[in-house]
């Protein structure tokens, strides 16, 4: 998620866990530190876009390791802070730091959670990296606490972290309604993909994005929760598997192939070889896609030491006209 998203989440959870004990300002500093901490990652590099890309959100995301660590943090907290003993801020500390790694599983980039026995980035992919619908009752509720500081206050910080969850909650019964009417949606039009992805739209859990990847070709699709129609249309598109044979020996490609889980395409722009994340962004705007390999004019294909990311050129005032009244249920063609 976004580092507001995490900031506030971290506070309140301080501020709930340390209840009166503490000053609610205190308790939120430190909450929103230790909620933000694994984040600290990205300003590590490590060489290339595409290895970037593939650690973000590894080891510092780990389950283990932020278990490990939150007793250390817990004492730091207890000896500087005070007002609440050892054990409350080892809960207080422990809880946002975890909560961390697992609102990230809720989104579709891929959190390697097993860290260090497993390197595999596990997403749900039900909430998109910016969400109002989480972000907006936590602060609200936070808000509220440190405003009022009282019993009434931490009320409405309880409130906040209930109504976020619920969300969360919301967010993945929607994704399983949705990719059951994907799935018979696909049969009808006489497809039988091999992986089926389902992922919000930006900034809302009402319309969802659905990729197919069958064989050599993607197939992509939109759905309101407020459609009126029973069927989702696919608009179908060339993967590159052509391409498939001269990128199998470069290493970043298949790094991209597996981290993606399969959701990728192939291309090529005059000598260059690309392969593109279908996961994040929208035909024909995607945020990660990377140049990995050149091939020359005899058809050698030679790997780059360092693959460089493309960015694509999204015009952010026609996806956002595009995405209200979609989401509010108009049958508009996506803007391409």
């Amino acid at each position: 998620m976004d580092s507001l998203t995490h900031v506030v989440l971290g506070a309140a959870i301080g501020v709930a866990v340390t209840g009166r004990r503490v000053a609610p300002w205190k308790a939120a500093l430190w909450g929103a530190a230790c909620n933000t901490l694994p984040d600290l990652d990205v300003f590590i590099d490590h060489g290339d876009a595409v290895s970037n890309m593939v650690l973000h959100r590894g080891h510092s995301h780990s389950l283990f390791w932020l278990t490990l660590l939150a007793p250390l943090l817990a004492l730091v907290a207890s000896r500087l802070i005070g007002g609440a003993g050892f054990k409350r801020w080892w809960l207080a500390t422990g809880l946002a730091l975890l909560t961390h790694p697992l609102l990230d599983l809720m989104t579709v980039y891929g959190t390697q959670l097993l860290q260090p026995f497993s390197d595999h980035p596990y997403s749900v992919g039900s909430l998109f990296i910016i969400d109002p619908g989480v972000t907006l009752p936590l602060l609200a509720g936070l808000a509220a606490a440190l405003w009022l500081r009282s019993a009434r206050g931490q009320r409405w910080n309880a409130t906040g972290l209930a109504l976020a969850a619920a969300y969360v909650a919301w967010s993945a019964v929607a994704q399983q309604q949705v990719q059951s009417l994907a799935l018979a949606s696909a049969r009808s039009q006489g497809l039988a993909p091999q992986r089926v992805l389902v992922t919000p739209a930006p900034l809302n859990t009402l319309l969802w994005r659905v990729v197919l990847v069958q064989d050599g070709h993607y197939h992509e699709g939109f759905r309101s929760l407020l459609d009126r129609s029973e069927r989702i249309h696919f608009e179908s598109f060339d993967r590159g598997a052509a391409l498939a044979p001269l990128l199998r020996p470069v290493e970043a490609a298949q790094r991209i192939r597996h981290f993606s889980h399969g959701f990728y395409k192939l291309s090529r722009t005059g000598e260059e070889l690309l392969i593109t994340d279908l996961r994040m962004g929208q035909e024909p705007n995607y945020v990660f896609g990377f140049v990995v390999a050149h091939q020359d004019a005899n058809g050698h294909v030679r790997p780059l030491p360092r693959p460089w990311q493309v960015g694509s050129n999204i015009d952010a005032g026609r996806g956002l006209a595009w995405l209200l009244p979609r989401m509010l249920g108009r049958p508009l063609p996506p803007p391409r």
